[in-house]
C-alpha cells in the first residue's frame, strides 16, 4: 500500500487507516522513540502518545510539505522529547526537592539559543547527504554510536572520527573557538 493510498483510507475510515498506519510504520515510530528515550524507559507510553497524536493531527499532514515517514518521524521525536524533557523535569524537581538549585533560562537566552539553532541548521544544509545523516542521528535522534556505525556500514571509530571532524567544522562556520 502506497502513503497515498494509506491516506485514503484514513480520510475513508480513519480507524482502518490508522491500523494500517501503525502496522506499516510501527517499527520506524518504535526506532526514533527508542534512541531517544532509551535512558528512562517511557517507550511504550510515549507510542501510545504518539499513537494518539497521530489521530488528532492527521489533518495537518500537508503531503506537499514532505512525505508521510518524515512527518510521522518528527511528530514521534517531538513527542519522544517531550517525555524526555518531562522525566528530566521530574528529576529536577527531586533535586532541587533535595535543596540543589535550579535556575530557568532568560527571555534573552531563548532568543540567543533559537538564532543559534537557526544557525546551525543553515550550516547543516550545506553538509553532504551522508554527514548530514550521521549528524542528525547521532545528535538529533540521539541514537548510539555502535548503532548508527552498523547500520551506515562503518566503524564506530570512523563514525567517531567523521562526528569530530563535523563538529570542528561547523564551529569553525559558526564562529566557535578555533580548535
Amino acid at each position: 500500500m502506497t502513503d497515498a493510498e494509506l491516506l485514503d483510507l484514513l480520510r475513508r475510515d480513519r480507524t482502518a487507516g490508522m491500523e494500517a498506519l501503525l502496522a506499516r510504520y510501527r517499527p520506524l515510530l518504535r526506532y526514533v522513540i527508542g534512541g531517544i528515550l532509551a535512558e528512562c524507559g517511557d517507550g511504550e507510553d510515549c507510542l501510545s502518545e504518539v499513537c494518539l497524536a497521530l489521530w488528532q493531527k492527521l489533518d495537518r499532514f500537508d503531503p506537499a510539505r514532505g512525505s508521510l515517514s518524515t512527518w510521522l518521524t518528527a511528530v514521534a521525536r517531538n513527542t519522544a522529547l517531550n517525555h524526555l524533557k518531562a522525566h528530566r523535569r521530574r528529576e529536577a524537581h527531586t533535586a532541587e526537592a533535595a535543596g540543589e538549585p535550579v535556575s530557568p533560562d532568560t527571555p534573552e537566552q531563548m532568543l540567543l539559543r533559537q538564532e543559534r539553532a537557526e544557525r546551525l541548521k543553515a550550516a547543516l544544509n550545506g553538509l553532504r547527504d551522508r554527514d548530514r545523516q550521521l549528524f542528525y542521528r547521532r545528535y538529533y535522534y540521539l541514537q548510539p554510536l555502535s548503532q548508527i556505525a552498523a547500520e551506515m556500514g562503518m566503524t564506530e571509530r570512523a563514525a567517531e572520527g567523521r562526528l569530530y571532524r563535523l563538529r570542528q567544522r561547523l564551529r569553525q562556520e559558526l564562529g566557535g573557538d578555533d580548535p
